[in-house]
């Protein structure tokens, strides 16, 4: 199973009871699920679009738009009797002399009010049966987006192996610097504690105390564990793939606390590298997670 993009297209058209309507659907990276919905005439839909859109994603900025149109419609007009008599009337009387023509008449009916297009009515029964077509039709632009989304995902996921092998590498590389050998630390320290004992007295019981102290500051290890376990949890969450965004956008944190700490612990040129590069491949992982569903 791969993990799946918060960024895909979905598009699907249906038609049924004398209209035809078109769904489309995009989808960008969101801290959580926020379904914005542009029915256009069709409100009463919102709530039904918001349940199908949840069911399916569990992230993302998705915006829902529904065009609806009715093809070949036959516009009915219906001619307001009453008006035109009073206008015919009041015609005569200025020119009682001639009668109207039906030139006259057909000017007379482009007065406002005297010819009225007829809305043609819809029943309870054919609305909803169109609106179930239209929310089968939905179900299509939705499977549509998701399959986009995945395919996004398996980009993604070989990205972010990717970045997870370069952090394992440089952890390594950090792990073989003298500077992080234990027994490089401890030699350096006899050494100096050596140097320190012959050119002076000392108590080299409160000596040991703070070569111990220091030898704790300095050492990477535990440091360098952690990151080998997150880099292990990395994986395993890739692997298992599904709405695992959040849980790696914390892991990045993780990684970046290890890295300063590894950074502030360096004693050498060598080891502070490697941890200025973990923190640089730290992020670009970070900047790809957030596209991560």
């Amino acid at each position: 199973m791969t993990v799946s993009s918060m960024t895909g297209f979905g598009r699907a058209e249906g038609a049924g009871e004398g209209f035809a309507w078109v769904w489309e659907l995009r989808s960008v990276n969101g801290k959580g699920l926020d379904v914005r919905a542009r029915l256009n005439g069709a409100e009463r839909l919102e709530a039904p679009v918001r349940d199908a859109v949840s069911k399916t994603f569990k992230r993302g900025n998705i915006g829902v738009t529904l065009n609806v149109t009715r093809p070949g419609e036959n516009t009915s007009y219906r001619i307001n009797r009453d008006l035109l008599a009073d206008l015919v009337r009041l015609a005569e009387e200025f020119d009682s002399s001639s009668k109207l023509g039906a030139g006259t008449i057909a000017d007379l009916l482009n007065v406002r009010g005297v010819l009225e297009a007829v809305e043609q009515t819809e029943d309870d029964a054919s609305r909803e049966a169109r609106e179930t077509a239209m929310m089968a039709t939905l179900e299509a632009a939705i499977a549509q987006l998701a399959e986009n989304r995945e395919a996004e995902g398996v980009k993604l996921h070989e990205m972010l192996l990717g970045h997870i092998e370069r952090i394992e590498q440089t952890v390594t590389k950090a792990e073989s610097c003298a500077g992080a050998r234990a027994e490089a630390i401890r030699a350096r320290l006899q050494r100096q504690i050596g140097e320190l004992m012959d050119a002076g007295q000392f108590d080299a019981d409160r000596l040991h105390q703070e070569a111990a102290l220091l030898a704790t500051k300095v050492d990477v290890r535990e440091e360098i564990d952690r990151l080998k376990a997150h880099i292990a949890a990395a994986r395993s969450m890739i692997g298992k793939g599904g709405a695992i965004g959040r849980k790696l956008d914390f892991l990045c944190q993780e990684f970046n606390r290890e890295a300063n700490t590894l950074c502030s612990k360096a004693n050498d040129i060598e080891l502070t590298s490697c941890g200025m590069d973990l923190k640089v491949i730290i992020d670009q992982l970070r900047e790809q997670v957030q596209n991560v569903e």
